[in-house]
């Protein structure tokens, strides 16, 4: 016979074998069989939790004709004598059921909490037999892969394994990068195990340990042989079990039923299992009640030959009806809902538990609705699914740390050994300083350094680095940069930093972070002036043809309202037609430049040449400023734009030595014998001074940050070309598939949105003076009328307003003009006076009135036509010295060659008549 220790879940296991046997009295007995280790702690517990069960529930149904009658067998720790006494295999598949959680239920939880940390990798560690190995490895796998985790390694610990195997296990373990354990085990090889791993220290901070239910369940029972004291910081998955009043009064009541029959027996605790194994009796019971006039006789199986004993036993003729009573069976057990479905006891509801001190505390739940949530009532009416750390309560790691390990180590030390490329060239990115007395190199600083330095700190958790140069003793570069990379690439270091690109035929080899500089390769090339014929019409393209014609419209308006606002009053507009016409012209372009000498004397008119001089002045500012700027755009057109014009001319061009870009030139058709290498800035400054035609070179290829760097010093000389051809980049580069890879992308992104990156950047590539702002090869933009619309309506409805004034304060001033009495007189025969009005001047416009007061003249009346010839109106000038005093008005009319005279109350001798024919 085979011994095996005992196992909680496979001991729990409850085969039931029910033998009917018809009684004389009312009640029918079913006889049922029991199978546990009875001299165990455990199967203690288990049949006395039965035993309380079937009489609790008899006690509340004392009406069911039907009663349990137990039958214990012993199985000796034996699986194959519990299962002889059980039943036989080849009735599981319809006739098994499994009255406790599968494995594969808690495996959920544990990805949310994978996830929850961002730990990217977990190493399972199971036991080597069924319990290990046939209901949880293929669940874990897929619920880890489901949260992007992956598992580097399945550990495997013999069910009879020694000290020295699980301590030579561990060693293993230790020698990985993963620091993120699941432990599947029984209680018992469970608590060895953890004894082992704080006997070597890896129950020290920076390392991870989540146990499944198997162990956790056990935690708070005394009659478990795990050992508290060596799983400090141990996270574990627990089934939870509500806890109600009605299990409370059965864990007083078991306690003190157990404690009776077993004296012997101290300090004892109701777990999990106990429970289950009360829910799968009352479970029964009912059942069996529900099915009780069925046939429970029994009929021989058939059996080949072949077959054992296991297989020649009896099948109860009311199997089926049972087994449709128990898989339909539903009620609120002490373990939480009860309900089978496919013979198994469905509970997906796990607790997350924290081992510290002498036992165990809960920081969380998770629940396949809302995922970890810190209270179990609190997000049962939502539907978010949450894997945050924050659902979780304060938890004490191993090592008694409350900062969170990132899950893994980089060496064994602790330290990334970290390779820099040694740089002769354009040391502002990377510095390497060699000592001759030492025969050393030493990393010195750059821009990717410090690049590199501030996005390590952005991590979220410490990462020590040592650099070391990619050199030969005597001080010179040990290789090129797939050199340096193949060094990565054998391990031989961490990771690279640097100038490096991204290519795609490193990234076979290597990973590479997000790039932390701009991608694109450019072309620098020499500045030249245009040819002057091609600056002849150059102060035409400040402005666009539809805003130049707007302007010329305004000037031709604004010198009409100011000459129609001043005719009348105004000297200088007065005169011959011809006279009028340029002057207007005159005074309203002369406004372009300020230039104007005729006087504006009417209020109207000030008022328009005020507004129209102001949007003069904005224009002329513009102009002069767009002028300007198109002049010295002109002075640094590059010669050449066009790689496919290099070609076709046959001009040399260049290169960094030992850059990728040689091949790209290639592949563009340049010939080996038109390529030029340079090492510095100032030898690329000396090839393109010199010229294709010296054997210099017409344009220079490389990486924009290299090209800027170069633009930094000589932006008067050349100009950049916006990137020809594609490329990625800067970037770190890590081992395949490191774990730094993702964290360190996500830190360059974090470095790259605050102020820290563009320091660095002035720090080591802006320079002072006239190259402070690197130039490069752009357009300049035109004026359009878009951009002056506003000005230009401005202007225009005010100079309208003040026309509309004006016209109206002189119709209504002459008003009598167009309402003398002659119905003889046509419209348009008065309009015609009106203009003839118009065209006279005021002569009692008040500067024209002092210029006469000074003269001495007085007494002018304003004589007015009526529109007839036999109507004439005269109005007396109101030039009186008395406030209010109203002049009277004369009117003359000729009737049969006589003139009466109205209102006799006038003085004649201030009155002077003008006769107009």
């Amino acid at each position: 016979m085979t011994k095996c220790p005992p196992n909680p879940v496979l001991l729990l296991f409850l085969f039931f074998r029910i033998f009917f046997v018809r009684a004389q009295n009312s009640t029918i007995p079913i006889n049922v069989g029991v199978v546990l280790d009875l001299d165990t702690q455990f199967g203690k517990i288990g049949l006395s939790c039965i035993n309380m069960a079937l009489s609790d529930f008899y006690a509340s149904h004392s009406n069911y004709t039907t009663r349990l009658v137990l039958h214990t067998r012993d199985s000796a720790r034996d699986v194959v004598v519990a299962a002889d006494a059980a039943t036989s295999p080849s009735l599981r598949g319809s006739y098994f059921f499994r009255i406790a959680q599968n494995d594969s239920s808690q495996v959920r939880a544990i990805g949310a909490l994978i996830q929850a940390f961002g730990w990217r990798e977990a190493v399972p560690i199971s036991i080597d037999n069924e319990f290990g190995e046939g209901t949880l490895t293929p669940y874990l796998t897929t619920a880890l892969q489901e949260v992007g985790a992956g598992i580097p390694y399945w550990s495997l610990i013999p069910s009879k394994a020694t000290d020295d195997q699980i301590i030579e296990e561990l060693h293993r373990l230790m020698s990985m990068r993963t620091r993120v354990f699941i432990v599947h085990m029984s209680p018992s090889l469970g608590s060895r195990f953890f004894a082992k791993a704080r006997d070597i220290g890896m129950m020290e901070e920076g390392n991870v340990w989540i146990t499944t239910n198997g162990m956790t369940n056990s935690f708070s029972s005394s009659s478990s042989s795990v050992d508290i004291d060596n799983m400090q910081g141990v996270l574990g998955i627990k089934t939870n079990v509500p806890n109600t009043k009605e299990l409370e009064n059965f864990r007083a009541r078991w306690q003190t039923k157990f404690q009776q029959d077993n004296p012997t027996i101290l300090n004892v605790k109701l777990d999990v299992f106990g429970l289950w194994a009360y829910d799968a009796a009352w479970a029964l019971a009912l059942s069996v009640e529900k099915a009780g006039g069925t046939n429970f006789s029994f009929q021989k199986m058939n059996s080949s030959h072949n077959s054992t004993d296991l297989g020649s036993l009896e099948v109860s003729q009311g199997g089926p009806e049972l087994v449709r009573e128990l898989s339909g069976t539903r009620f609120r057990g002490l373990s939480g809902d009860f309900s089978l479905i496919n013979g198994q006891l469905q509970s997906s509801t796990f607790q997350v538990v924290n081992v510290n001190d002498n036992g165990e505390r809960g920081i969380g739940y998770w629940t396949p609705q809302n995922g970890l949530v810190r209270n179990i009532n609190s997000n049962r009416n939502t539907n978010r699914y949450s894997t945050s750390i924050a659902s979780l309560g304060p938890i004490i790691w191993p090592g008694d740390t409350i900062l969170a390990t990132r899950g893994w180590q980089i060496r064994t030390n602790g330290t990334l050994k970290v390779l820099v490329p040694l740089k002769q060239r354009f040391e502002e990115f990377v510095s390497v300083v060699y000592d001759p007395s030492t025969n050393t190199a030493k990393v010195n600083g750059g821009y990717c350094i410090e690049v590199f330095d501030a996005v390590i700190k952005a991590l979220p958790y410490p990462v020590p680095c040592e650099f070391y140069p990619f050199a030969n003793p005597n001080g010179q570069s040990a290789g090129s940069y797939n050199d340096l990379i193949n060094q990565v690439f054998l391990g031989n270091y961490d990771a690279a930093v640097g100038d490096i690109t991204i290519r795609a035929n490193r990234s076979l080899y290597v990973d590479f972070t997000l790039p932390f500089t701009e991608s694109g390769i450019s072309m620098v090339v020499p500045l030249k002036g245009n040819d002057g014929g091609k600056n002849t019409w150059v102060f035409l393209k400040p402005l666009t043809w539809d805003l130049w014609v707007t302007i010329g419209c305004f000037f031709i308006f604004i010198g009409f309202v100011v000459w129609f606002l001043e005719h009348r009053i105004n000297e200088d507009f007065r005169g011959p037609p011809h006279h009028q016409i340029g002057t207007s012209f005159w005074f309203a372009f002369s406004t372009m430049v300020f230039a104007h000498r005729e006087q504006v004397v009417s209020n109207l008119g000030r008022f328009v040449v005020i507004i129209w001089c102001f949007v003069v002045l904005v224009l002329t500012q513009s102009y002069t400023a767009s002028l300007s700027s198109i002049l010295t755009i002109q002075q640094l057109q590059p010669i050449v734009t066009d790689v496919n014009l290099l070609l076709k001319n046959g001009d040399n061009v260049g290169y960094q030595e030992g850059s990728f870009i040689y091949g790209i030139l290639s592949k563009l058709g340049f010939k080996d014998d038109k390529l030029r290498t340079y090492n510095s800035a100032e030898e690329l400054d000396k090839l393109l001074q010199n010229r294709n035609e010296n054997g210099g070179i017409s344009a220079a290829f490389d990486e924009t940050p290299y090209m800027k760097l170069f633009l930094a010093t000589y932006c008067l000389k050349y100009t950049l070309v916006e990137p020809t051809f594609k490329a990625e980049g800067f970037a770190f580069v890590f081992q395949k598939g490191s774990l730094l890879t993702c964290d360190v992308s996500t830190a360059i992104t974090q470095v790259q949105e605050g102020d820290e990156m563009k320091a660095i950047e002035d720090k080591w590539f802006k320079k002072t003076g006239s190259c402070s702002n690197p130039n490069t090869a752009s357009s300049y933009n035109t004026l359009s009328l878009e951009s002056f619309w506003g000005l230009f309506i401005v202007a225009g409805v005010a100079s309208s307003l003040a026309l509309l004034i004006f016209a109206a304060m002189f119709l209504y001033e002459h008003s009598h003009i167009l309402t003398c009495v002659d119905s003889k007189a046509s419209f348009w025969t008065r309009i015609r006076q009106v203009q003839r009005a118009y065209d006279q001047q005021d002569k009692t416009w008040h500067a024209y009135k002092k210029s006469r007061k000074e003269d001495g003249v007085h007494g002018i009346a304003a004589v007015e036509y009526s529109p007839t010839p036999n109507c004439l109106c005269l109005r007396r000038p109101s030039r009186s010295s008395k406030p209010n005093q109203i002049e009277p008005e004369i009117v003359l009319e000729e009737q049969q060659g006589t003139t009466s005279t109205q209102h006799s109350d006038l003085n004649p001798n201030a009155i002077e008549l003008t006769s107009i024919t």
